[in-house]
Parts: C-alpha cells; sequence; structure tokens
C-alpha cells in the first residue's frame, strides 16, 4: 500500500508529528509520496535529506497514492478531498486541529492506524456531494461541496432574501443573514452552529438552515438529497458572499439563481474497525462528560 501524504504546512504543530510518522514509515519498510508543499516544507526544515523529498515528491498525489492521510484539521481534510477529486483516493484524515469530526485519527494514534490499515482493518465510507451551479455568473469555483454550500450577508447592512425552491415547488422566501444547503457530513459544520440537526453519514438527506431568520418560527428543514434546490437571492443594493465548503466568493448585486443537487460523485473517507460515528460524536462534544457513572 502507497500513503499519500499531505497536511496543513500554514501549522506549525504540523512538522513534529508529520516527521516522526515517516520516519516510523521508513523503518517500517512502507511506501509513502509526499505532496510537493510537504516536500519543501520538510526539506527546508532538514526533517527529511532534500533527496528523499525529491524522490517522495509528485504533483499527481492522489493517482499515485493507495491511501491519502491528511494531516491537519476537517478544513485540511476538505482540502485534500478537493484535491482527490474524482478519484476516489480514500482518505484518512490525521487530527492536528481543535474540533475534528472529520479528521478523527490523533497523531499518537496515527502508528497503530497505519499497521490496522496493512492489515485489512479498515471500511471505507461514500460521503455524498452537493453539485452547485449558478446561472449567469461564474463566480463559483469549486463547484462541489463536502460540507455545505452557504449564502450569507457580506456584512454591510441590510437582510437577504433568498426564494428557496424544491423540485419546482415552492418553500420559502427566507430573510435574514443567510441560508446553509449541507450534507449530512456538513451537519456538524456551521449548520450545527447556527442550529441545524445532527444527521448520520448515511442518511439520503440534505438540510437548508437559516442563518438568523428574521421570523423566529422559520426552522431548519430536511429535504431528501434526490431533491434540486433552487435558491434565488434577492440583494437588493448590497452585495453578499456565496461560500462551497468554506471557500467564499462576493457575489455583487442582481439577482442570481443557484440549483443545488446531489453530485455524480462521492468522497471516500477511511474508518477503522471499532472507529464508529457516534463515538466520534461523544467524544469530540463531550457527551456525558463529567458522568459518574
Amino acid at each position: 500500500m502507497i500513503y499519500g501524504i499531505t497536511g496543513n504546512t500554514s501549522k506549525d504543530v504540523l512538522w513534529e508529528p508529520l516527521a516522526s510518522t515517516l520516519h516510523w514509515m521508513q523503518q517500517e519498510d512502507l511506501a509513502f509520496c509526499l505532496h510537493p508543499r510537504i516536500a519543501e516544507g520538510l526539506a527546508s526544515r532538514s526533517l527529511l535529506p532534500a533527496d528523499a523529498c525529491t524522490h517522495h515528491e509528485t504533483e499527481t498525489l492522489s493517482e499515485d497514492s493507495d491511501v491519502i492521510l491528511s494531516f491537519g484539521g476537517d478544513g485540511t481534510l476538505l482540502h485534500s478531498a478537493r484535491e482527490a477529486g474524482t478519484t476516489h483516493t480514500p482518505i484518512l484524515g490525521v487530527n492536528i486541529g481543535r474540533l475534528g469530526f472529520l479528521a478523527d485519527v490523533e497523531t499518537e494514534q496515527i502508528q497503530d492506524a497505519i499497521r490496522a490499515m496493512e492489515q485489512g482493518a479498515y471500511r471505507v465510507e461514500e460521503r455524498t456531494l452537493l453539485d452547485v451551479q449558478a446561472s449567469g455568473t461564474d463566480v463559483l469555483a469549486p463547484t462541489w461541496a463536502l460540507n455545505e454550500f452557504a449564502i450569507e450577508r457580506s456584512g454591510q447592512a441590510g437582510l437577504l432574501s433568498i426564494r428557496v425552491e424544491i423540485d419546482g415547488g415552492f418553500l420559502n422566501e427566507y430573510w435574514g443573514d443567510g441560508l446553509i444547503v449541507a450534507t449530512p457530513t456538513g451537519s456538524t459544520a456551521y449548520s450545527l452552529s447556527v442550529g441545524g440537526p445532527i444527521i448520520a453519514p448515511g442518511a439520503g438527506v440534505v438540510v437548508l438552515s437559516p442563518v438568523a431568520p428574521h421570523t423566529l418560527t422559520v426552522r431548519p428543514v430536511i429535504v431528501p438529497d434526490t431533491s434540486r434546490l433552487s435558491l434565488r437571492v434577492y440583494s437588493r443594493e448590497n452585495p453578499y458572499v456565496v461560500a462551497v465548503d468554506g471557500k467564499g466568493t462576493r457575489v455583487e448585486q442582481g439577482d442570481v439563481v443557484f440549483e443545488v443537487t446531489r453530485a455524480a460523485h462521492t468522497i471516500h473517507l477511511i474508518k477503522l474497525l471499532g472507529q464508529g460515528y457516534f463515538d466520534t460524536l461523544r467524544s469530540k462534544l463531550m457527551w456525558g462528560a463529567g458522568k459518574t457513572r
């Protein structure tokens, strides 16, 4: 098995556990390849010989590896998933961030995780994606999301008006700071912070979560992921921001329609045996913390 190594090179805490992991992998005669940014960072810090970095460096990480090890937080894993694209190369998230719902293997567990993968003691989960297309504009790049698609105020005064149709039928005209369309994977991200529900990854649904709605009776709505969502933004005189997995783009005033559907491809995440979704929830959200029995 060939392990593709990538990570968040802007984090100083990346380099020590990464270098330690690579030295161990060399001792265990495990094959790996390095993202160019990782190779450059290791060489510049003298954490791996320059010739070794050059030897292992590849511009096509997802094509050259059987598994991608993504060192960072959930944001790093989202970036790794985007770089993997449609190759279906499975990704294991190694957490050097703060919370880590997606990157749920801690750095001190990485050697055990690799041993488990070498023994085939893992499973691959398919995670659905959202495909987002905008009419009359090319503001969206990229156009698919693992977590969510969000429309938000740009920070200027004035609320957004967002008309939503589902499969051609009118749902609601949301008036507030914005609207989030999230996958089950993204239900524990931005959507959760505005009061959206937690959705198990295998559920074939998406959730629409309003951001600070003007009408307090407006609540999150769950719909089948086979639905075609049409979101028309009426911004009046102010610009607004659209974000795909947190990658935001400013949109100037004017009516734009965004079509959101389930994407044709999926992202594959590696989960170790005995590592369940609800175990991660309890751990990350500290459910039962302080319990005496």
